[in-house]
Parts: C-alpha cells; structure tokens; sequence
C-alpha cells in the first residue's frame, strides 16, 4: 500500500529523483522520460474520460490503472533483480497486451474499412483520443529509445504499441462508428 503523508520531501531540489529501487539519477534520464510521459498519458486519459460515459469510460479507467502499472514497471531498472527482491515488482505482462488487442478487434468489427486517413477530432471524445493516441505514440518511442540503453520488459513496448492503435480505433468509435470521422482530402488547399 502506498502512503503519502508528505508531497514534497525537497530530494529532487537539485535536479535527481529516485528510481523504484532507490538509485538516484537526474530528472532528465531517458528511463525518468519514458515513465513521465506515462505519467503525462495517463492525465490526458482522465480528461478523455470527462467526454466518456458508459463502457468508453469503463474502459479508460481500465487503461488509466494499466498506465500506473506500466510506470511502476518502468521505474524499475534492473529486470534481473526481480527473483532476488522481497516482494516481486509489477511488471507488464501478455494479458495486459491481450486485453487490448481483443478490445481492438471488437470495436473494429463495427467500422467500415478506411479509404482516407483520419484527421484528428470530430468529436470531442475522439479529439481526446486522438491526443491520448499521439501522447502514447511518444511514450512508445521513449521507452524503444530507453531499450536500446537500458533493459526495458518487453511487454511495456508492446503495450504502449497496441495502446496506441486502442486509441486510434476507439476515436473512430466515437465518431459515430466511423461515419463522422474527418477524413483527409490530400492538397485540399492548394492554390
């Protein structure tokens, strides 16, 4: 259980925090982006679910707990220490990905195939989709970018991909299946 009892502790005045296992490292380190644009995802997600209701709300909130888990994972550098600490830490797993990808293929089943690409918005749940989409899309490339320096459970990327494309169609979803969608008409604008 977490308890905080006091917001600031001034630790991080001189520009560290301190990662899951207590190594201190500064606030810029591409492990600290990574989780901290999770962080930021999961605040556009709950000002998306200020436009949702029923199992779209359902749903986000369901993805938001999924974001905390996945920055828990992310704030935890050192994989191979897992089997040797007390309590074993919350990684990302397969069914977490799974999850996503049978809910994807549900809400796909009711959209007509696309012929344009989409512009963002329509709707004011599937501009916010569209904004939980792009900020997902940077998280991913943050933690792809971490992996390449640091060990980083596989499955966090995974989810963060297929998270992405949740968004993606949940935003088609809110636009009237798909009808309302704005789609891209290529030089529309040219002279």
């Amino acid at each position: 259980m977490v308890v905080l009892n006091k917001i600031y502790t001034r630790t991080g005045d001189k520009g560290e925090t301190a990662l899951g296992n207590g190594t201190r490292v500064p606030k810029f380190s591409p492990r600290v982006e990574a989780y901290g644009t999770v962080d930021e995802l999961n605040s556009v997600v709950g000002l998306a679910r200020l436009a949702a209701e029923g199992g779209a709300d359902a749903a986000l909130a369901r993805i938001q707990n999924d974001l905390f888990d996945l920055g828990a994972d992310l704030c935890l550098p050192d994989m191979d220490a897992d089997a040797a600490r007390e309590y074993p830490p919350l990684r990302m797993d397969a069914s977490q990905v799974e999850r996503l990808e049978a809910e994807i293929d549900a809400m796909n089943d009711r959209l007509e195939p696309l012929r344009s690409f989409v512009l963002p918005g329509g709707s004011a749940l599937a501009a916010h989709m569209h904004h939980c989409r792009t900020v997902s899309r940077r998280a991913e490339r943050l933690a792809v970018a971490l992996s390449t320096v640091e060990e980083v459970n596989p499955a966090a990327v995974k989810y963060l991909n297929r998270l992405s494309d949740w968004f993606f169609v949940a935003a088609r979803i809110a636009n009237d299946d798909g009808r309302a969608d704005v789609l891209w008409v290529p030089g529309a604008n040219r002279a």
